[in-house]
């Protein structure tokens, strides 16, 4: 009877065991999320744009012309503990268009860590997240801001010294954007520096035109 026992309990904990070993290497299945990547696309059209490999802002905006005039998509994989996100660049090819009329509403530009709305309002980039709702939510109440949310458009751009924060700032722009809607139909170029007059305070009634939207 003694021995049964022993021998029902050793068989026990090599079940106990191979168990726990199995669910070790059980797979953590990674969350991937495509953005800027529209319905009729697939993701055999993204090359990634490998940072590493460029010295400046310059150099990484040609490697993004060369990919959109070969009929492909520039794309960036962000990396995190949560999963993978990707995020596909919606640049042109210049090299099809003389110019291309984007009205300046549906626009939001940031520039190294600043925000600018219609070249007339600069805002920290920690206010991303007040400028986005403010376009998103407008649905056409402030003439100056987009009349619908998906033909907004935002362009990052560097100075050529800055560009290792790029990716901290697109991590931002994504997270920022996750936060206010579940659309993936997000829309960035990556731009040339803009040279703009010295930033002007923000007007006093900001916060009171965000509260309005609410």
């Amino acid at each position: 009877m003694t021995t049964t026992i022993k021998i029902s309990s050793f068989i026990l904990l090599i079940l106990t065991i191979f168990s726990c070993h199995n669910a070790e290497q059980k797979p953590i299945k990674t969350i991937k999320k495509d953005y800027g990547l529209f319905k009729n696309e697939n993701d055999s059209l993204g090359v990634e744009l490998k940072l590493n490999e460029f010295n400046n802002w310059k150099d990484l905006l040609k490697r993004t012309e060369t990919i959109v005039c070969n009929d492909s998509l520039p794309k960036l994989t962000l990396k995190s503990d949560k999963g993978l996100k990707t995020v596909y660049f919606r640049n042109p090819c210049w090299e099809d268009f003389g110019c291309i009329l984007i009205k300046q509403k549906n626009t939001i530009q940031i520039h190294n860590d600043t925000i600018n709305k219609s070249d007339q309002f600069f805002y920290p980039l920690d206010s991303l997240a007040n400028v986005l709702r403010r376009d998103f939510e407008n649905n056409g109440k402030i003439p100056s801001l987009s009349a619908n949310s998906e033909k907004l458009l935002i362009f990052i751009s560097y100075d050529n010294g800055k560009i290792e924060t790029f990716p901290k700032t697109l991590r931002k722009v994504i997270n920022t954007y996750e936060k206010i809607t579940d659309s993936i139909v997000l829309k960035i170029w990556l731009n040339e520096k803009i040279d703009v007059a010295p930033p002007p305070p923000p007007p006093e009634d900001w916060q009171a035109e965000i509260e309005s939207l609410h």
